[in-house]
């Protein structure tokens, strides 16, 4: 227990320099470090500490070092594209890899997990830039908010989810590429007690990274 609890506060203390004490990094930068030092520790600590799935799920992946840092500039190249492309999307680059979310004015009605003609022209403009860069994993998280019933928000977070991972499919988008998690009402990202809150926190994230094909291509260039 000393042991594990040592390396958590180690790994929090590191995160916190990374992620707060060296603001004037660049995100190729900061995945390069984190990977080297800690790894998929600080993303496993990260995850649980805040309550943010999506930056300790992204970090726990973290290569690290030049072929973490080869990486790190593909996706900047990758989410500039998305940013351009769908503007209507929330787009962070963290670490080695890309968040985009969506939230439910974009994607459902109230209470739905149907995709709506606005939501089909996002993600359609989405999958243009998906496709272009194929050698990547994309995990689909469902969230909502705290109203009804825990066990409701629960599978309509997965409806919602494997909604959208349908559609990509129908798409062009291989089914390989694609992975499928609800939260619920379980990760809040915004305040729950406020209307706008609510309707944020219903939203759907996509965490887009290297697969395996790109670690291996990344890490020979880095040999060079």
């Amino acid at each position: 227990m000393k042991k594990f609890t040592s390396i958590s506060l180690f790994a929090i203390l590191f995160a916190s320099l990374v992620f707060v004490g060296c603001a004037s990094w660049n995100k190729t930068q900061k995945g390069a470090v984190v990977g080297t030092a800690a790894g998929g520790a600080v993303g496993a600590v990260i995850g649980r500490t805040t309550g943010n799935t999506e930056i300790g799920a992204i970090i726990g992946a973290t290569v690290g070092g030049a072929t973490g840092a080869i990486i790190g500039n593909q996706m900047d190249k990758q989410a500039e594209e998305i940013k351009n492309k769908v503007p209507d999307a929330r787009v962070e680059r963290v670490g080695e890899g890309i968040i985009v979310e969506f939230n439910s004015s974009i994607l459902f009605g109230f209470d739905q997990s149907h995709l709506s003609d606005e939501a089909k022209t996002n993600l359609d403009k989405l999958v243009l830039v998906l496709n272009s860069y194929s050698e990547t994993d994309i995990e689909i998280q469902g969230h909502t908010d705290s109203r009804g019933a825990e066990a409701y928000n629960q599978n309509l977070s997965i409806q919602r989810a494997g909604t959208v991972s349908n559609y990509l499919v129908q798409k062009g988008i291989t089914s390989l590429r694609l992975t499928v998690k609800g939260f619920g009402e379980n990760t809040p990202r915004y305040d729950n007690s406020t209307a706008e809150g609510r309707s944020l926190n219903r939203r759907v994230e996509f965490l887009i990274t290297a697969n395996e094909k790109m670690r291996a291509e990344a890490e020979k260039q880095a040999a060079q």
